[in-house]
């Protein structure tokens, strides 16, 4: 089943770390409502929290003040889209080497693996990004399952 309506949700929320279970409930949140099943609302939540997690921890300089995130979901009756977007600085993810997990955790690694999660756990993931003007991470989960064509993603439409 496919959702029923088109809609789009944003939150605008200071870029602090104490924030990020708010952005989870918030992403959840949405998600349940358009009917993904449990399993696919932590991969979705667990995505936008590492994409936000990376804004907080890279893209500003951790004295400013005042700086701040978007977290924009659109709904359509295909995807349900997850636009985070900050006016810090910039990165090239071409440059981002996708690790050999079992290296990593074999060697007890702490931290680095926020790509890679968000590429994993999200049916499309995309950057446009503009240094100081205006970074953004585009991820897609498609209702549809893309990989078995006919099996749906979701319990329920709405």
């Amino acid at each position: 089943m496919k959702p029923k309506l088109k809609a789009e949700y944003k939150l605008r929320i200071p870029s602090d770390t104490d924030n990020l279970e708010l952005i989870r409930s918030f992403v959840a949140k949405v998600a349940e409502k358009v009917g993904f099943i449990p399993d696919d609302i932590c991969k979705i939540e667990l995505a936008c929290d590492e994409a936000c997690t990376n804004v907080m921890k890279h893209a500003y300089d951790q004295s400013s003040k005042n700086t701040s995130l978007d977290v924009i979901i659109k709904i359509d009756y295909q995807k349900f889209t997850l636009v985070v977007t900050d006016h810090g600085k910039g990165f090239d993810p071409d440059t981002i080497k996708m690790p050999n997990v079992k290296e990593y955790l074999a060697e007890l690694k702490v931290g680095g693996l926020g790509i890679y999660l968000m590429r994993t756990l999200m049916d499309e993931v995309d950057y446009d990004i503009k240094p100081g003007v205006q970074n953004q991470v585009r991820m897609v989960k498609y209702f549809l399952d893309k990989k078995k064509p006919g099996l749906v993603n979701t319990a329920k439409g709405v």
